[in-house]
């Protein structure tokens, strides 16, 4: 299941930025796009950021669930036959 965090129908907007000189000259060797590459990149970047904020959000949650599996195991405990 692929997580959409982006309007992939949203418009374009150009955006300034600076990017190494011998990086961007190999880019064009290899005719790599750059707007498409940033996109993938950030899309990665960001699920990553998310991740780790819901993680911080939800550690005491967390933290408290793994306590109680440790003092009283699953439910299911007693009945896995593995």
């Amino acid at each position: 299941m692929d997580n959409v965090i982006f309007n992939r129908d949203a418009p374009k907007k150009s955006a300034n930025l600076s990017i190494n000189a011998d990086l961007l000259l190999q880019a064009k060797q290899f005719n790599i796009n750059l707007s498409q590459t940033l996109e993938l990149h950030l899309v990665e970047i960001i699920r990553e950021a998310r991740r780790g904020q819901w993680l911080a959000e939800n550690k005491s949650a967390l933290d408290g669930y793994n306590q109680r599996i440790e003092l009283h195991g699953t439910f299911s405990d007693g009945l896995r036959r593995f």
